[in-house]
This record gives structure tokens, sequence and C-alpha cells, in this order.
């Protein structure tokens, strides 16, 4: 237990969960049910949480859970995952929230854990604690009554109608595989898929029950939408291990001629626009970010990736929160690293929350070099590290937590 501007910090427990509810409620808008708050804490345990209590009542809480990554190569990385961070309204500028994470870090350190993960809210407050955006993902629409697919564009079928029923098992192994190679996908654990196929109504945005179309490679999950603005079909997740089931799959989803849009959210190389013979159908509605990252461990995450270049270089790390920061010599052979603190002069700077940004692949050197966040003399090093960092598949977050 510790203090803070008279706010005392600790980790939650089961006689937290209501006040934990109500200010998760208040913080976030929208009002969630116990049957949901006892799934969450079976994931997100309430003791592996830190509350900040005032008195009696409790004014601050951040939840955690260590879950598996896929990091570039396939590779699986055990990381810390945030979630359900919240300050109470009453209690703003007290600095509860930089000792909440001073505390999560603290404790995310003491376990050796490469990486702290988490999908924010709000995109100007988590940089100050060295995190960056790390996945990108794009919103599309398009109208599927123009849709023709492209000559070139197979069509392998396997697609079959599956009941919600049947989809809870089929569903789970097939996701199991892909994100074994996709980067930024995370092994689903069972209280997820429950959350999933649950299908609570506050999730639906005004939208039906689910629906499901399987393929022996991948799965959709979608939902109708029947608007004053007009009929739309919502791909809720399109998981394809092959470009056959990909390919397959979008086929079946603009079959469905009652409703005229398909809307989704994509990976920014995701090949949907080249399966048709006109690509400007779709459109991209919306750009952002579905996960930020920080690095707690810079050797230990920089060895735990794959590498499209080999580099000889020292880095020098910024680090304004922790101590995680310094000089490191990197070298990578035939795609696999070696790290370590380094008394060399530095080739190359940058904060510790650009290289979060650039660790699953989905943000370029070159392009953050270009704003001046990293520093190199020699344009070559910049050159040969936005190579080396190059991932072959833009990252995917698996499920939103």
């Amino acid at each position: 237990m510790t203090e803070t501007s008279g706010i005392t910090l600790r980790s939650g427990t089961a006689a937290d969960a209501d006040a934990v509810r109500l200010l998760g409620d208040i913080s976030f808008g929208m009002l969630s049910d116990p049957v949901e708050s006892e799934r969450a804490h079976r994931l997100f345990a309430l003791e592996n949480g830190i509350v900040a209590q005032d008195g009696d009542r409790i004014v601050g809480y951040t939840a955690a859970y260590q879950q598996t990554l896929t990091v570039p190569g396939g590779h699986p990385v055990e990381v810390e995952s945030i979630a359900n961070v919240a300050v109470a309204p009453t209690h703003r500028r007290r600095g509860i929230l930089r000792a909440m994470y001073t505390e999560q870090h603290r404790r995310t350190e003491a376990r050796g854990l490469p990486l702290t993960v988490f999908t924010a809210s709000q995109g100007g407050i988590y940089g100050r604690f060295g995190y960056g955006p790390s996945i990108c993902q794009q919103h599309i629409r398009f109208d599927r009554r123009f849709v023709q697919f492209h000559s070139d564009t197979p069509d392998p079928g396997g697609v079959e109608l599956t009941s919600i029923d049947e989809a809870q098992r089929i569903v789970p192994p097939i996701y199991d595989l892909w994100r074994r190679v996709q980067p930024g996908a995370q092994l689903r654990p069972e209280p997820a898929w429950e959350a999933m196929f649950a299908d609570h109504p506050r999730f639906r945005g005004g939208g039906t029950e689910l629906f499901a179309l399987t393929h022996p490679d991948g799965y959709a999950l979608y939902r109708y939408h029947r608007r004053e603005s007009g009929s739309a079909l919502e791909v809720v997740e399109l998981r394809a291990i092959t470009p056959d089931a990909h390919a397959a799959l979008w086929r079946a989803l603009s079959a469905l001629e009652l409703f005229d849009h398909i809307e989704a959210v994509i990976a920014p190389d995701d090949p949907l626009p080249y399966l048709f013979t006109d690509p400007r159908l779709v459109h991209t509605t919306g750009l952002g970010d579905a996960l930020w990252s920080r690095i707690m461990d810079v050797p230990a995450a920089l060895t735990a990736r794959s590498y499209d270049a080999d580099l000889d270089i020292v880095v020098a790390v910024h680090d304004p929160f922790r101590a995680a920061g310094g000089v490191f010599a990197l070298r990578v052979r035939e795609g696999r690293a070696e790290c370590a603190p380094t008394t060399r002069e530095a080739d190359v700077e940058l904060g510790i929350d650009v290289l979060g940004s650039v660790y699953l692949g989905a943000h370029r050197i070159r392009r953050i070099a270009a704003a001046h966040r990293i520093r190199a003399k020699d344009p070559a090093v910049l050159r040969d590290l936005d190579l080396a960092f190059r991932s072959d598949r833009d990252p995917v977050l698996g499920w939103a937590f």
C-alpha cells in the first residue's frame, strides 16, 4: 500500500467490485451489468488491479492481465495488458493517474515482462508515460451492389452458413491458428470468447444479433443494421489464414443481397480492394489506432521479434517516465537480434514511445524520422533501420480488451 497526495493506492479485492463497476460506468459512459462484470473480472482479476482510494471512496482504478502477444516473425511474447483505466471526475489533476501508472509499471518490471499494451480511449495522454500507437486499423465501407470481382480473384468456395451455437465450437480453433502467425494478435482466453458470443445488446450499435460464415481456414462474424439512411451489413470480425479463405469469405458476404452496404475494420494492407475490378468502391471512412505499446525492457523486447534485414548499430532510447532507456548495441543476423547496453556512441536516437510504435511494424522508421522523432547523423542508418523493422504483414489486434 502506498500513499500520494492523500490518496491511498492498493491492490483490488472482491469487495471492490461494485465501486469499480460504478467508476467504470461513469468514466466510459455505458452501464454494465453484474454478469458482464463477473466475466471481466475472471480475466482482469480485481486482485491484479490497482485501486486509488480517498478515505473510503474508490476514485481511481487500473486493471491488468498478462497475455500472449504475437510479434513479427510469429514469436509469442508474454506482455502486460492494462485496461479500464479511470479516475473519478471529482479527483482530476491530483496526480492519481501518474501514481497508478508508476505502481503498475513497477509491478510489470518486477514480473520481467518486456512490453505493456493497452487500447486507448484518448490519444493525448499516454505518450508521457512512454507509450506509442503500435497497431493501425482502417474503417471501410462499400456498396456491394456494384461489386464485381476481378477475373484473377479466385472463387475457391468452401464457405458454409453456420449457426452461432455451432460457430462457438468452430471459430476459436481457427482464430488460434491465425493469431500464431499474425503480428499484434493475442491468445484469446475463454472469458473473452464468452463475451464475444454473449453479444450483449449494448455492443451492437443498434444492429441485430451476430451471424456467422465459416470456412476451413477462416470465418466472418457479422450483423445487420436497418437505418433510415439505408441498410448495412457490419463485419464484426473476419479472420482468414489463407488468401483463398479471405477471397471466399468476401465473396459470400458480398452476395448477401438484401443489404446494400458493407462496413468493416481491416488492416491498412488488407488486399480487399484488389479483389474488385473497381478498387475505388472501398471507401476509407476512418483510420485510427487499435493498440498502444510501451517497451519495458529494451534488450528483451528487441530480441523477441524477427527482422527483415541485418543491422549493426547503437541505439539511444530516451525514457521520460521509467528507467528502461539507455544506449544499446543492436546486432541482427538472419532475422534474429542480439541487444545489450553499451558505452559506444549512439548512431540513432529515439524516444521509448517511438520504439513502441515501430515495434510491431505498423509505423515506418522513415516516416517518423521525417517528423524529427528519430534522429541520426547518417541517413543510411535510418534506411537500414527502416528496412530491418519492416514486417511482412501489418499488425492486427486479435481482440479488444
